[in-house]
Formats: C-alpha cells, sequence, structure tokens
C-alpha cells in the first residue's frame, strides 16, 4: 500500500481521509498544524524528503471567509504560499498532489452548473487564495488533482448542520438565506472518491461534490425534517445578513471530470445528510 501524508489532519475532512485512508490499509502521516507548519519551506522539505510519500493530500488551508477579508496576507500565506512549499516538495520527491480547492473561485453569477473548464472569477479573497493555490500546484507540480467541492459537512469541525442544530435548541425561529444556491457535500463521501481519484493517473481539476442542489433555506429545512426538530423557519435574502465577505449566489457545481472518466455518480445530499445525521448519533 502506499504512503500517504495528508495536510490539514485535524481539520473537517483530513480528520475523514486520515481514518478512511487507516481503515483501507495504507500507510498514513495525518499532520495538522502543529505536527506541520505548512508556511515553513524548510518544514515542508525535510518532512517530505524524510517520510517519500508517493501521495500528498493537502487539505490544510485557511477556511474562515469573513476573516480573510481582514487578513489578507495570512490568506494568501497559507492557501497560496503553502501550498507552492507542498507542490515543491512533492514534485521532487514524485508524490502525486491531491490539492482541496472550493467553489468559491467562481462569481456565482451564472445560471447554469460550473464545470471544471468554466471561467474562474473569486468575488472574495478566500475564493482569490484559494485560487492562488490552485495556481501554485499548476505551475509546481506536473502530477496533480485540483478537487473542488463545496458546503462541506463532516464530524468533525464546524459547519452548517451541527450550526443549525444547535441553533433550533436555543431558538424557536430562526431566518435563513433562500437566494444563495449550493451543492452540499459529506466529507466522507468526499474523502472516499478522493481516495479512489489518488489511486489513478487522470490528473486534473475534478469537482466533487454530492449530486443534487438546494438554497441553505431549503438545506435547513431539510435537516428538520429528518431530525423531527419543531422550528419555525423564515427564509430571507443575503442583504438581510451582511456579512464582511462577499458570497456567490450560485455556486453549483457540475462533476463533469468524474463523469467522463467513468466514476460513479456521487450520492444525492440528501441521502448523504440522512447519514451523517445518522453517524452522528
Amino acid at each position: 500500500m502506499s504512503t500517504v501524508l495528508v495536510t490539514g489532519a485535524d481539520g473537517q475532512l483530513g480528520s475523514d481521509i486520515v481514518l478512511l485512508l487507516n481503515q483501507l490499509g495504507y500507510k498514513v502521516h495525518g499532520m495538522g498544524k502543529t505536527k506541520l507548519d505548512v508556511t515553513n519551506m524548510d518544514e515542508v522539505t525535510k518532512v517530505v524528503s524524510f517520510l517519500q510519500p508517493e501521495i500528498i493530500i493537502h487539505c490544510a488551508a485557511f477556511t474562515n471567509v469573513d476573516k480573510a477579508e481582514s487578513e489578507q496576507d495570512s490568506a494568501f500565506l497559507v492557501n497560496g504560499i503553502a501550498t507552492r512549499n507542498i507542490a515543491i516538495a512533492g514534485e521532487l520527491h514524485h508524490s502525486k498532489l491531491v490539492y482541496v480547492s472550493t467553489d468559491y473561485v467562481f462569481d456565482g453569477f451564472s445560471t447554469e452548473p460550473y464545470h471544471e473548464f468554466s471561467p474562474v472569477n473569486p468575488i472574495n479573497i478566500y475564493g482569490k487564495s484559494k485560487l492562488a493555490g490552485e495556481m501554485m500546484v499548476r505551475d509546481f507540480h506536473t502530477k496533480f488533482f485540483i478537487v473542488r467541492t463545496s458546503w462541506v459537512f463532516g464530524k468533525n469541525g464546524n459547519n452548517f448542520v451541527k450550526t443549525m442544530l444547535k441553533l433550533s435548541k436555543e431558538r424557536e425561529k430562526l431566518k435563513v438565506v433562500n437566494d444563495q444556491i449550493g451543492c452540499p457535500t459529506y466529507t466522507i463521501d468526499l474523502a472516499k472518491y478522493i481516495i479512489q481519484l489518488m489511486e489513478t493517473s487522470k490528473y486534473g481539476i475534478y469537482h466533487i461534490t454530492n449530486s443534487g442542489n438546494c438554497s441553505w433555506f431549503e438545506f435547513a429545512e431539510e435537516i428538520f425534517r429528518e431530525t423531527n426538530t419543531p422550528i419555525k423557519l423564515e427564509p430571507c435574502k443575503t442583504e438581510d445578513f451582511p456579512r464582511p465577505a462577499s458570497r456567490p449566489n450560485y455556486s453549483v457545481m457540475d462533476n463533469l471530470s468524474l463523469r467522463i472518466h467513468h466514476f460513479d455518480p456521487m450520492p444525492h445530499w440528501k441521502n448523504a445528510l440522512s447519514r451523517f445525521l445518522l453517524d452522528a448519533n
């Protein structure tokens, strides 16, 4: 079995990838930010040189979308420069590289799903810094998979599902945005497809999201329906909840590359949510 280095191993996606890789018998080195400072080129080079991984899955990222607006330097350092460090070190040792990116590389002005070859045009610092990471991967690495995903939820870390369930215990009614449309994605499903992908030589850009799409309001409706939570939900507009960072109104992803490379379709997001809620109990 291959040796795999996973950065950001303490995060929502990274922790599930490490879990699944261990279950499948891979030799896994999961490293969170206390074990590996990905912004330190020397440290990254030493670790990759010592471990000699056949595959690197780069999950480490600056993910606070609103904070990125006021901490631009940190966002580009972690999402751009650190990715360059990983790409250069990985290339030196002929490792395959999986870089986890985001739907936020798109502006959200489309009316049809974005596929892997749609023009990118991020509208916030987070999206711009993640696109910088994509550019670093393409510039400095040859055997790469850029995996864009969206609206991620999983067992570890904060996410929309957990937030809704928490708020439902504190309030009798909730207002949820109904004019942002996207694809909720379960980290377990995403991790499984990343693992399938990394063992191939079908390099390139991939969109990996659960199938189907919804608004945040519709997502909340389904969460409360599945959990039989009695709460009054009210739809509202993005402008009713001003945030420091602009969000794309439409970020539905088309998993075109998975389809043309003959991978199985991703499960529907409602099916994924059901399994997540079952596992969470």
